[in-house]
C-alpha cells in the first residue's frame, strides 16, 4: 500500500513583548493546552506540535525558514492570542512556502460579562490581533485557510482536520511521479498539457517510457509469483468463470497478474506514485492492462487512462487526501435522460477504481471490442452512493483551470447483467441539465477524478495553494455566472 508519510503541524502564537513576561507565560500556558486537548481529542488526522510564541521580526522569520525545511512539517497553524503587530509577520510569511491556517478563536469561550477588566481584555483579544493579521495576509495574498470558532467545538476540528488533509495532499503533490507507458492517445485533445508548468504550479514530474520498457519487466515476473497471487485471489473476490473454459479464464487472470506483479515493480524502483497506459499502444503485450491496473489503484497508485498524465496525478493526489477511501480514475459514459430521472453512469473500458466498491468484486474475462488483443480480465462491481465531488484539470494553453463538480452517488435504477465493467451512478448538482451545461461550458474533460470521501471547499482550499483558476458547480451554481467567468 502507497502511503503518505508521517507529518505533523506546527502551532505558531501570536502576541507581542510589551505585555510583559506574567502575561506571555499565561499566553504560552493557554496555547499549550489548546494543542493538548486537539491532539487528545482523536478528531485530527495529523498531530499539533505548539512550536513557540512569536514575538519579534527575527524570531518568526526564523520559525518560516525553519517550517520550510522541515521535511517532517506539513503547514503552519497561527492563533493572536492578543493583539500581534502584523508588521512582524511580513518578512516570515513571505518566506512560507508550506499550508498556513488562521485559527480564529480565543482560550475561553463566554466573555466574563460582569467581572471581565482591562487586564482581562488586554490578554484576551484574539478578535483585535485576528484583524490586524488577517490585514497582512490579504495584503500579502497568501492564499491561507480561515477557521473561526472555539477550539473545543467539534465544527472547528472537524475544519481543522479537514485542511489538515488537504495541507498533506499539497506536500504529497511535490513529490508526485507520473510514469507514462506510451503517448497520448492519437487525436484526443483534454488529455494534452503543458508538463513542464505542471511541475512548476503543482510539483508533478512526468516521465515517458516505452511499452517496451514494460514488457521486458513483465517478462521477469515468476510463474510463482503469479500462482501465489491467483491463489490469493479466491480468499477476497467472487472467480466468475463464466462461459470461458476453466483454462483460458485462468491463463487470462495470470497474464493480468503478470502484469500488476510488473506494474508495481517497475513503479516502485523508480519511485512513481502515479501511471497511464493507452490502449493504442500494446506493442509486445497480449492485454490492455485492466485487473492489474485496478490492483494497483486500490494500494493508492493514481491512474488515468490514455496517456492523461494530468488525471493519473490528480488521482494520486486526492488519494493522498482521503487516505484512498472512495476516490479514483472515473469517466462518464452515458446519460439517463427520462424526466425526473436524469443521472450519469459513469464507468471505463476497463479501470474503475476498486475503492469504490459496495459488493464484493468479481474477477470475469470478457472480450474489450477495443485494442485489438486477447479477452483482459477486470474487476466488476457497483460502485458506492454518497455525496462527492467530480474533479477535472484542463490545460487552457496559458494557464491550468481545475472543474469541481458536487455530486450524489446513488445506486444504478436496475442491474445491468450485460455490461462487463464496474459503474457508478451520480447526478450532478445544481441539477442534471445545469450541472453538465455547466461543466461543458467551462471545458470540462470526460475524465476526472471521482471522490466520495472530500467536499468542494477541501478541493478548492488545494486549488488556492497552488493559484489554480477553478470552477465551481454546486447546489449554489447559476449557469449564467459560469457562462461569464468562464468565456472571457
Amino acid at each position: 500500500m502507497l502511503k503518505n508519510k508521517k507529518m505533523k503541524f506546527w502551532f505558531i502564537v501570536g502576541s507581542q513583548n510589551l505585555y510583559g513576561e506574567e502575561a506571555l507565560a499565561q499566553v504560552k500556558k493557554d496555547s499549550e493546552e489548546i494543542a493538548k486537548a486537539l491532539n487528545e481529542s482523536g478528531k485530527l488526522p495529523y498531530p499539533i506540535e505548539f512550536k513557540s510564541l512569536a514575538t519579534s521580526p527575527d524570531q518568526i522569520t526564523q520559525l518560516m525558514k525553519d517550517v520550510n525545511y522541515n521535511d517532517d512539517v506539513a503547514g503552519v497553524i497561527t492563533w493572536m492570542h492578543t493583539f500581534s503587530p502584523a508588521k512582524m509577520w511580513i518578512a516570515g510569511t513571505k518566506l512560507l512556502q508550506k499550508p498556513l491556517l488562521h485559527l480564529a478563536t480565543q482560550f475561553y469561550e463566554n466573555i466574563p460579562w460582569k467581572t471581565m477588566d482591562m487586564d482581562y481584555m488586554n490578554l484576551h483579544q484574539s478578535a483585535h490581533g485576528d484583524r490586524e493579521y488577517g490585514f497582512i495576509n490579504a495584503r500579502l495574498n497568501k492564499h491561507n485557510k480561515v477557521v473561526v470558532g472555539h477550539w473545543k467545538k467539534d465544527e472547528v476540528k472537524k475544519e481543522i482536520a479537514d485542511w489538515m488533509n488537504v495541507a498533506a495532499g499539497y506536500i504529497a503533490s511535490q513529490h508526485i511521479k507520473v510514469a507514462r507507458f506510451g503517448d497520448n492517445m492519437r487525436n484526443v485533445a483534454v488529455t494534452e498539457g503543458d508538463k513542464i508548468e505542471a511541475q512548476i504550479q503543482f510539483g508533478w514530474t512526468v516521465d515517458y517510457f516505452a511499452v517496451g520498457d514494460l514488457v521486458a519487466q513483465i517478462a521477469k515476473v515468476s510463474q510463482k509469483e503469479i500462482d501465489s497471487t491467483y491463489e490469493g485471489f479466491k480468499k477476497i473476490y467472487n472467480m466468475d468463470i463464466g462461459e470461458n473454459d476453466p483454462k483460458f479464464y485462468e491463463e487470462h487472470v495470470k497474464e493480468q497478474i503478470k502484469m500488476e506483479i510488473a506494474l508495481r515493480t517497475f513503479l516502485e524502483a523508480g519511485n512513481y506514485t502515479a501511471f497511464t497506459t493507452n490502449f493504442e499502444d500494446l506493442y509486445g503485450m497480449k492485454q490492455l492492462p485492466g485487473l492489474a491496473v485496478q490492483r494497483l489503484n486500490a494500494e493508492g497508485y493514481g491512474f488515468a487512462g490514455e496517456g492523461d498524465w494530468k488525471t493519473a496525478a490528480l488521482s494520486r493526489l486526492i488519494k493522498v487526501m482521503t487516505s484512498n477511501e472512495k476516490t479514483g480514475f472515473m469517466e462518464d459514459y452515458t446519460y439517463e435522460l427520462s424526466t425526473g430521472n436524469e443521472r450519469v453512469l459513469g464507468a471505463h473500458m476497463l479501470e474503475v477504481d476498486p475503492t469504490f466498491a459496495s459488493d464484493k468484486p468479481t474477477v470475469i474475462v470478457k472480450p474489450l471490442g477495443i485494442g485489438d488483443k486477447e479477452d483482459p480480465a477486470r474487476l466488476t462491481f457497483n460502485g458506492s452512493v454518497g455525496s462527492g465531488v467530480a474533479i477535472s484539470m484542463l490545460d487552457l494553453g496559458t494557464h491550468y483551470r481545475l472543474i469541481i463538480n458536487e455530486l450524489t452517488a446513488v445506486a444504478p435504477n436496475e442491474d445491468m447483467p450485460n455490461l462487463p465493467v464496474a459503474k457508478m451512478v451520480w447526478i450532478p448538482q445544481p441539477n442534471f441539465i445545469d450541472g453538465v451545461k455547466a461543466w461543458i461550458y467551462a471545458g470540462g474533460g470526460h475524465h476526472t477524478v471521482v471522490t466520495l470521501n472530500l467536499s468542494v471547499d477541501q478541493v478548492y482550499d488545494w486549488s488556492r495553494m497552488v493559484g489554480l483558476e477553478t470552477v465551481i458547480i454546486d447546489h449554489n451554481t447559476n449557469l449564467r455566472d459560469i457562462i461569464r467567468d468562464t468565456t472571457k
